[in-house]
């Protein structure tokens, strides 16, 4: 059993690793932490951006001699191949340290067998420590990884009583400035943020992130299958930010520019595009985690696509009666069918709430 130092350790490894979502993509977010051999911290680190040191670099860096004898705590295996960046199983190895405790395997093919190199080193390895949590903050890369497409959070504002504007189309503002500003953190944490082309025609969004320094900008995508939504001057296509239209392969998209255009086939069954073959589009661009902010038409085509891993809803205690609602048709058609989530986590924001859910297996009875 782990002592109350190495989950410290590892805790705080989790803690670093946070701190790199949204700027690390097509690579993991990971922390590291070295106790020397007396068991004091000597180092951390964490991945800061794609391309730059991993997080045991910079925990050696930090720990320096101190890390000869000592143990280093990482959120995910220590990557064993050579990309923009040495392994990290063999910096360990030349460091000097005894022992290796990792919380969670590295699933990439490609960078995987860290913990056997570093075992055939000698080095003591252990996996599973703080498991669930250092998944959880990893959740989006791991979820890219293993299913071979972006990891995709669904977002939306809604009243109390699920509806998205009133009956007269009127929206702005149904949720509060803290819930607002909290999208933003949703947006800067994510590669693409994706819309379809009802919100481009209400709203003609920016898809910006602002209010949060030194953020990176997210790929938007707006979803236009007749490229009829987004028109010359759409905020959209200012210089914020680079910008995809996904428009069917038969669209007519002259008037947008050329390098903005992604054709893709149109859905197999109803309107709209293959969301199947957009997100392996984008996967293949290099995203790894997508906001979908809407709307409730898009919505409901990932849904009943199966391509939605996270929802986050953000309640307003607002009536209204009528009005849209937050998701269209999503292939339910009985209470048999319904997709049943697992509430993982509630957060107040003002005067509203914030809701966390992922999706559960369906249950036999259901």
């Amino acid at each position: 059993m782990a002592t109350a130092a190495e989950n410290n350790a590892m805790r705080r490894a989790i803690t670093l690793a946070a701190r790199g979502l949204g700027a690390t993509s097509p690579n993991p977010v990971v922390g590291c932490v070295i106790l020397d051999a007396a068991g004091e911290q000597a180092g951390e680190g964490f991945h800061q951006r794609a391309g730059g040191p991993h997080a045991e670099i910079h925990a050696l860096r930090e720990a320096g001699e101190r890390a000869r004898g000592g143990t280093a705590f990482v959120t995910l295996e220590p990557c064993n191949h050579t990309g923009r960046t040495g392994p990290c199983a063999q910096a360990l190895t030349e460091a000097g340290v005894s022992r290796v405790v990792y919380a969670v395997g590295d699933p990439n093919p490609q960078a995987t067998g860290g913990a056997d190199t570093l075992r055939a080193a000698g080095i003591q390895v252990e996996q599973g420590l703080l498991a669930d949590e250092a998944e959880t903050g990893n959740t989006a890369w791991l979820t890219s990884v293993r299913l071979g497409r972006p990891y995709v959070l669904w977002k939306y504002a809604a009243t109390l009583d699920g509806r998205i504007a009133a009956a007269d189309a009127t929206s702005r503002w149904i949720t509060s400035p803290e819930a607002r500003a909290d999208v933003h953190r949703l947006r800067a944490e994510a590669d693409a943020v994706v819309v379809g082309s009802g919100t481009a025609r209400a709203d003609d969004p920016q898809l910006g992130v602002r209010g949060i320094e030194g953020a990176s900008q997210p790929l938007r995508v707006v979803v236009d299958t007749g490229a009829t939504a987004v028109r010359p001057g759409a905020r959209v296509l200012d210089d914020t930010a680079p910008t995809l239209i996904a428009v069917a392969d038969d669209a007519e998209a002259g008037h947008l520019p050329e390098e903005v255009v992604l054709r893709l086939p149109r859905a197999a069954a109803g309107p709209g595009l293959d969301i199947h073959a957009l997100l392996a589009a984008l996967h293949g661009r290099g995203v790894r985690s997508v906001l979908l902010e809407g709307g409730p038409v898009l919505a409901g085509a990932f849904v009943a696509a199966g391509a939605v891993d996270t929802v986050v809803g953000y309640l307003a205690p607002v009536l209204l009666g009528a009005g849209p609602a937050a998701l269209a048709d999503a292939g339910i058609s009985t209470i048999s069918r319904a997709l049943r989530l697992d509430v993982t986590e509630t957060v107040r924001l003002g005067p509203d709430l914030r809701i966390t859910a992922v999706p559960v297996p369906a249950r036999k009875g259901n």
